[in-house]
């Protein structure tokens, strides 16, 4: 008998990148996969491998109440018509509103995801820190309302969570990010000449662009010869997103813009870097590890989570442009160090972080959540 599972997100793009794999693996299981998002870019990719995409008036930014009302409604009215067995909630303004749809509409099953966390947690600005107690509120009520199941992406937030009473540790679950294709993201020879270094983002300042730009200033002005590359595009529906102006005008850095073949990018560098501010768990710092490059990354929630400091890569203090330098410079000197951190990134990343181990993991609390035992 084939069981239906809903997703809700955000937006179509992250569902490809962070998501599909996943669903493909719960159609091969037997569940009929309809997904809920802001369709874009990929919705079309998405229904031409057969999920059924609908789309919802999902806007990141907004806060018009009134709007997110009608946004309950139409959820609620999805879920009625189309009465899965199980609703899985994506990021914050999903789980928020989707566990109240879910509660009207009676579906049986739910799984909350908070990915990341995004905009409310990671940012100084007074928007920020206005909405953060009202969201942090909902998202306890939501999490642990009754029945419900959580999936967090690094043990920080799953800690924090079952730590604050929010949810029993018995209905929170420990899967590591998205997952990573060990097949297309490879090992390889590192290139002759100069050491490239790349960052893999949204052009967002909570990714910590600006400080791997001031790095790689710091790192001109010491004589470090490497290329620093920005690759990734804008978010305009994220309050951190950068303008392509100032992308554009970082001379120390090289932006390359949206990368469409990350694994032939990475596979001309020697070392990737995320200074985030706050991940979940960060999709990037999985494709470099097992691309076999060593990482610089801040020691944050989520990035902790991905690189192993002093074994797979550095970790250094968020926010800290010159202590960012001085990891890059050590690794961009050292060639040897780079590939044996390189070679335990890759074993970590076979270890914990395969598609293959991300997905069984999934199906298991797939079949938790329907068999109701919590």
């Amino acid at each position: 008998m084939s069981r239906h599972v809903v997703f809700l997100i955000g937006e179509d793009w992250f569902f490809a990148s962070h998501f599909r794999v996943r669903a493909l693996a719960a159609r091969a299981a037997g569940w009929r996969v309809t997904i809920l998002t802001r369709t874009g870019r990929a919705a079309d990719a998405l229904r031409a491998e057969g999920f059924e995409v609908i789309d919802v008036d999902f806007r990141r930014a907004r806060l018009n109440p009134l709007a997110e009302f009608r946004l309950l409604r139409s959820i609620a009215g999805h879920y009625r018509a189309l009465a899965p067995d199980l609703a899985h909630h994506v990021a914050l303004k999903p789980i928020l509103l989707g566990s109240l749809a879910a509660a009207l509409a009676r579906v049986p099953a739910v799984i909350n995801a908070p990915v990341g966390q995004g905009f409310v947690f990671t940012s100084a600005t007074l928007k920020a820190r206005l909405l953060r107690p009202a969201v942090s509120l909902g998202l306890r009520l939501a999490m642990g309302a009754r029945g419900a199941l959580a999936v967090f992406e690094n043990h920080d937030d799953l800690t924090a969570m079952t730590a604050s009473g929010a949810i029993p540790s018995e209905r929170a679950y420990l899967i590591r990010g998205a997952g990573v294709d060990l097949v297309l993201y490879r090992p390889h020879t590192p290139p002759a000449g100069k050491v490239r270094i790349v960052l893999g983002a949204r052009m967002l300042a909570d990714k910590g662009v600006r400080e791997f730009i001031e790095a790689a200033r710091l790192l001109r002005l010491r004589g470090v010869i490497a290329e620093c590359l920005l690759a990734g595009g804008p978010d305009p529906q994220n309050p951190a997103s950068l303008e392509a102006a100032e992308l554009q005008r970082a001379t120390e850095a090289t932006w390359l813009g949206p990368v469409t073949d990350m694994a032939s990018l990475l596979a001309s560098c020697h070392i990737a870097c995320l200074p985030s501010y706050r991940e979940g768990l960060p999709k990037f710092l999985l494709e470099a590890m097992a691309s076999g490059l060593p990482c610089v990354a801040t020691d944050v929630v989520g990035c902790r989570e991905a690189v192993a400091d002093g074994e797979s890569g550095v970790l250094v203090p968020p926010r800290d442009p010159a202590a960012l330098a001085d990891a890059l410079e050590r690794l961009v000197a050292d060639p040897e160090l780079r590939a044996r951190m390189g070679a335990a990134g890759r074993a970590r990343a076979e270890t914990l972080f395969a598609d293959e181990v991300v997905c069984a993991a999934t199906l298991a609390v797939y079949e938790r959540a329907i068999r109701h035992d919590v």
